[in-house]
């Protein structure tokens, strides 16, 4: 009972007077432990275990120095995706080395794109964020930039007052064209991610591809038209389906949807790899034969696109995570508005080839 009742009221400061140390002495030995002799730090240690002593209260010690220890990252989609879409995961996976580097926790943010409640950003005990791919409109990013911490924005939107790391999408969607073009084929389909926070599911028309508020997107169909129509091709004639889910079954969906519109293309353009994956088993699953009869090619080079040997653009994605966490946590290297534009990279693989004639 004894030992139950000071494991009750143990705290800092009865840590110390038993220890004969100044508080300053058992802070130290868990706040800054290179202040102590190891010897020193194992005895204030051993003691805090025998009192049942867990170590100063973060919340008193986030009030005392204004830090939170940890930074937010704000995601456009349930908490799940950011371990389900894999090159969220890979994103997820730099920020994190740079947070385990800093000891500094992360706090994952949900934004729902069909939510406009921004409390869990306005309230959210962090010292900076970092919004991953977000539409310019969406109001929890407005609720991030009204609060006095640092940011750093992962592809969208581009902002002239916020750090952004990305890629250039519009040149490397170009060169996804450039390829076709060089192949011969003329008669192509595309199968797009979602273009704004309303879900949308079908056809996008020239002024929703062109207004798009998911910057990346909007570049992404810009190179592929600025590709296509160098060649002559009309794009307005080009069949461009939407899809609101990032999912296989989105692309698969959308893949039938275009041929529905167009069964004679010879070219299918995802502007992402999980939509391609998805193009390739409904294509299969019709007994189109790839490339043979139509091209396929994404975008991201995940690695299970790549193992696929698709078509597509690597983008250094645990690269991008790791310089967005540099930018927010090394203090030295903070600028305001700094521009991160990461090289990418043209993977010809096994899914593209020439037309049928």
């Amino acid at each position: 009972m004894e030992r139950h009742r000071s494991r009750q009221q143990a705290t800092l400061a009865s840590l110390a007077k038993e220890l004969g140390v100044s508080r300053t002495t058992v802070s130290n030995a868990y706040n800054r432990p290179d202040q102590l002799s190891p010897a020193l730090r194992q005895r204030v240690m051993d003691e805090a275990t025998r009192l049942g002593y867990s170590g100063p209260d973060p919340v008193a010690r986030s009030l005392r120095t204004r830090r939170a220890g940890a930074i937010g990252l704000l995601l456009t989609e349930q908490l799940s995706y950011a371990f389900r879409d894999p090159a969220a995961v890979a994103f997820l996976e730099g920020l994190t080395l740079e947070c385990d580097q800093a000891r500094i926790g992360l706090l994952l943010v949900p934004a729902s794109p069909g939510s406009a409640d921004v409390q869990s950003v306005s309230s959210a005990a962090v010292d900076g964020f970092v919004a991953y791919s977000m539409p310019a409109d969406d109001p929890y990013l407005a609720a991030m930039l009204s609060r006095p911490v640092p940011t750093v924005i992962c592809d969208q939107p581009s902002l002239d007052t916020t750090d952004l790391v990305g890629i250039d999408d519009r040149s490397a969607a170009r060169e996804i064209a450039d390829h076709l073009v060089e192949l011969g084929h003329r008669r192509i389909g595309v199968v797009c991610m979602r273009l704004g926070r309303a879900r949308n599911d079908g056809p996008v028309d020239l002024v929703r591809q062109a207004t798009a508020d998911y910057h990346v997107q909007r570049n992404r169909l810009a190179g592929l038209r600025d590709g296509f129509e160098a060649a002559g091709v009309s794009w307005d004639r080009v069949p461009v389906i939407e899809r609101f889910d990032h999912t296989r079954a989105a692309g698969a969906e959308a893949t039938a949807e275009v041929l529905a519109l167009d069964p004679g293309i010879t070219a299918l353009v995802c502007t992402s790899d999980v939509l391609a994956l998805g193009g390739l088993e409904e294509l299969a699953r019709r007994r189109r034969r790839v490339p043979e009869d139509v091209s396929v090619s994404g975008f991201d080079g995940v690695r299970a696109a790549v193992d696929a040997g698709l078509t597509t653009i690597s983008q250094p994605v645990v690269e991008k995570g790791r310089q967005a966490g540099r930018l927010l946590l090394e203090e030295s290297i903070r600028h305001q508005a700094q521009r991160v534009i990461l090289p990418t990279t043209f993977l010809a693989g096994r899914t593209t080839g020439p037309p049928r004639i």
